[in-house]
């Protein structure tokens, strides 16, 4: 059936779309059901249906959120079809998977078609995550996979020869040199176009920390702009359209706190190729609390590097201790305290988290061919303690709108103290995590962790060895309810 789009100022944080009752029930449509329209460019997109009563729908029109808007780019009046729409081939493309069955590029392909098309629900992307995390995929599905994601959106042409990216695999508690490597790399020269996630199941992301501050939603047009006035950027990849398939299946990850090995493969590859990128530096945290035994951490490696051959691009992979949180900070606000004071030649950082970002820099750098061994360590560590890599950062943080404003840590806290002499033995990564989120992280930008101690490091009876900081009494409340009942850091 032909109908009108009626446009509202609507915005319902999903596509959705509304039918006046009796046109839903000429179709053979029912409230929740989903529909597909289609324009006469041949664009089609699958959404939820809503149905009303009242006057404010016409029978000849359909009313469709902000959100269907965009993605269709309609305009008041314009004519679309409207259908039913079928079961997709989908469903049995993953309940193939669900069977341990291998799939091919053509069905892999047309999962991600319809994940982006919105032909399947929140729940049915959950089996195919479910799917992936249960039974694993080939090399040869994850390079399908890879190639399908990267296929679904846009590409950043920048038309430069070294074009350097760096990525974690995350897990670990703090860790958040990205800031400081792309600040570091990009001050020598490098052009450092860094897209990141949000945070999936740590307790911030690059984009959550470098949100307190600054912009991180950019145009493909602005981010031309930002990158050739500073040569680097740090934003978040779900606004540019560049893998919209990743970013809806990482919401449902998020969701199910599952990141199967093959999605976070295709992820990080699709993400790089997408920006240009053909000098990469892979970081892959192992150890007790990690994402990531040794073993596995060197398995993972092995498939980054065929990837990378497969596409031609320049792939080195750190293997690095994850057994414990690194910096003093654990949530959006906290961690940029660290990465502030670091740069600022100053003041006094975190000497884990620094002596980490200048080992992935001097990697990078080397990579590149600007120095060669004790000289790329030599050249990173000069471009910090110089004031250089703070004056790159402030400079792009300015590009994406933002401002070095003072970190004014929240007022409600809780101080957690030793309650005897001891020295540390483990702090749980995933443990620390979990506490930071239940505090309020990554939403509440100011809420979070500062950790004292790190392993190995002797605390007397009364010392504070954390503090937890929340945006709410009731958030703080529970979190210092998990805190007692969960075993985070460990004494002899």
């Amino acid at each position: 059936m032909d109908l009108k789009i009626k446009l509202l100022k609507w915005t319902a944080g999903i596509p959705v779309a509304m039918l006046k009752k009796e046109t839903a029930e000429k179709i053979g449509l029912r409230a929740k059901d989903k529909v597909s329209i289609k324009t006469s460019s041949g664009k089609e997109f699958s959404t939820i249906l809503d149905i009303v009563k009242s006057g404010l729908i016409k029978k000849k029109e359909i009313a469709v959120s902000s959100e269907v808007k965009k993605i269709l780019n309609l305009k008041r009046g314009q004519k679309v079809e409207i259908k039913i729409s079928p079961v997709t081939k989908s469903l049995f493309y993953i309940k193939k998977k669900l069977n341990k069955k291998i799939l091919s590029q053509k069905e892999i392909d047309k999962i991600i078609d319809d994940i982006v098309n919105n032909s399947l629900s929140e729940a049915e992307i959950a089996l195919f995550v479910s799917a992936m995390y249960k039974h694993g995929m080939t090399f040869k599905e994850t390079l399908f996979l890879t190639k399908a994601i990267l296929k679904s959106g846009n590409k950043l042409n920048l038309k430069r020869e070294r074009i350097v990216d760096k990525h974690s695999i995350g897990g670990v508690a703090g860790n958040r040199t990205t800031p400081l490597v792309v600040s570091i790399c990009s001050a020598v020269g490098l052009t450092f176009p860094k897209t990141s996630s949000r945070a999936i199941t740590s307790a911030a992301g690059t984009a959550d920390v470098i949100e307190t501050i600054a912009k991180v939603d950019f145009s493909m047009r602005k981010l031309k702009e930002i990158i050739k006035k500073t040569n680097a950027c740090m934003v978040w990849g779900g606004s540019l359209g560049m893998v919209p398939a990743d970013s809806k299946i990482i919401q449902v990850e998020r969701m199910l706190k599952i990141d199967p090995k093959s999605q976070l493969l295709a992820s990080i590859m699709s993400k790089k190729l997408a920006m240009g990128s053909n000098y990469i530096l892979i970081d892959i945290p192992y150890g007790k609390s990690a994402k990531v035994s040794k073993q596995k951490a060197k398995e993972l490696g092995r498939e980054f590097i065929k990837l990378g051959k497969y596409f031609k691009i320049k792939i080195k992979i750190v293997l690095t201790d994850g057994s414990q949180p690194i910096g003093n900070g654990i949530g959006p606000a906290l961690e940029l305290k660290d990465i502030l004071d670091i740069l600022n030649p100053k003041k006094q950082g975190p000497k884990d988290l620094q002596k980490k970002a200048i080992f992935l820099s001097s990697k990078i750098i080397e990579m590149t061919g600007k120095a060669k061994n004790k000289k790329s360590i030599e050249m990173a560590e000069k471009t910090l303690s110089s004031g250089k890599a703070f004056e790159k950062f402030k400079q792009i943080i300015k590009a994406q709108k933002g401002s070095l404003k003072k970190i004014i840590l929240s007022k409600i806290k809780k101080n957690i103290l030793a309650k005897k002499s001891g020295k540390i033995y483990e702090i749980d990564n995933k443990k620390i995590n979990s506490l930071a989120r239940v505090a309020g992280c990554p939403g509440d930008k100011f809420a979070g962790l500062y950790l004292y101690v790190h392993k190995r490091d002797k605390v007397k009876k009364g010392d504070k060895i954390l503090t937890i900081y929340a945006e709410s009494q009731s958030r703080l409340k529970e979190a210092f309810n998990f805190y007692k009942k969960t075993k985070i850091i460990s004494k002899k």
